[in-house]
């Protein structure tokens, strides 16, 4: 099973407690979201600690790292599981019917890479994901403190078409990227005058739009979710058009990659994964300055 090469360069240690006001969006994006974990490295080492975070599908994943202030825990996972077909791959459909083995990674690895479940739990910070409710079509948000967050961490980051639905209270739950990439109006909805948003793709890219044949057929008896999927990428464009114009007003910090990101969905290669995470280190480095002074502005 092929490992990253350099894992003992990785950076390692503990957030400090202090708090930053304000909220942090994470997009989704598979392994893209590497990138994103590369960025929330980068703050923790700087205390960077956003008292509210909400992150969809990968972005959801990427937030329990960084609330639990363990610098390194999720990328050095990603690096040394990626090959594991228990973690990712065909053992994973036989357990958890999708193509991520989330029992495997909240039972078996966590033996291995133990998570502060404690620090996690703490009030003082919150952490939303977004599912996509496959009865309405609409994007749901779950919070840590009032259920199964887990499940919902894993509602939040399980892929359609190759995954069977995860069901909470009696409804089946996909993908948040089903209906919302890019959780922003669950952020402004929260009032806070400090918003950074992290994308997993460069700022000039944009999604095709269409019709999707193969999810009329599959989810035929889902028409409202069917629908959501259809306008999550028109959407998405609109979101990109609206951030960057925020961003260019001041009103947001916005985080996305300085080079053409050129990885799969399904990436199985782990340099060129580092090579990404590395990346999001290393912007969210250059660009502190500008931060903390979006921040004390």
């Amino acid at each position: 099973m092929k490992i990253y090469k350099d894992m003992d360069k990785l950076p390692s240690g503990r957030a400090d407690d202090s708090i930053t006001e304000g909220c942090i969006v994470l997009e989704g994006g598979a392994w893209k979201g590497v990138y994103t974990l590369g960025v929330l490295d980068a703050l923790m080492e700087e205390g960077i600690n956003f008292r509210k975070t909400v992150g969809i599908s990968a972005g959801a994943l990427a937030g329990i790292g960084y609330l639990s202030g363990q610098i390194g825990w999720s990328i050095r996972i990603d690096l040394t599981y990626r090959h594991d077909p228990h973690y990712c791959g065909i053992k994973a459909f036989g357990r958890d019917h999708g193509i991520t083995g989330f029992s495997y990674l909240f039972h078996e690895i966590l033996k291995e890479y133990p998570l502060d479940k404690e620090r996690l739990k703490t009030t003082s910070r919150r952490l939303a994901v977004g599912t996509t409710n496959m009865l309405t079509g609409e994007t749901v948000y779950f919070e840590k403190v009032n259920c199964n967050f887990f499940r919902a961490v894993r509602a939040s980051a399980t892929v359609p078409y190759i995954s069977r639905p995860v069901v909470i209270g009696g409804i089946p739950y996909l993908d948040g990227g089903c209906s919302v990439n890019i959780p922003y109006e669950w952020a402004k909805q929260q009032g806070d005058s400090k918003i950074m948003v992290v994308k997993t793709r460069e700022r000039e890219y944009r999604c095709e739009t269409g019709k999707l044949k193969a999810a009329r057929r599959l989810y035929k008896g889902y028409p409202e979710f069917v629908e959501s999927m259809e306008k999550s990428n028109a959407d998405f464009n609109e979101m990109t058009e609206e951030l960057l114009k925020e961003e260019e007003k001041g009103t947001i910090f916005l985080m996305a990659p300085s080079k053409e990101v050129t990885i799969s969905r399904f990436e199985g290669d782990v340099d060129k994964l580092a090579e990404l995470y590395w990346l999001g280190y290393h912007d969210m480095k250059g660009r502190m300055p500008e931060l903390k002074a979006y921040l004390q502005k």
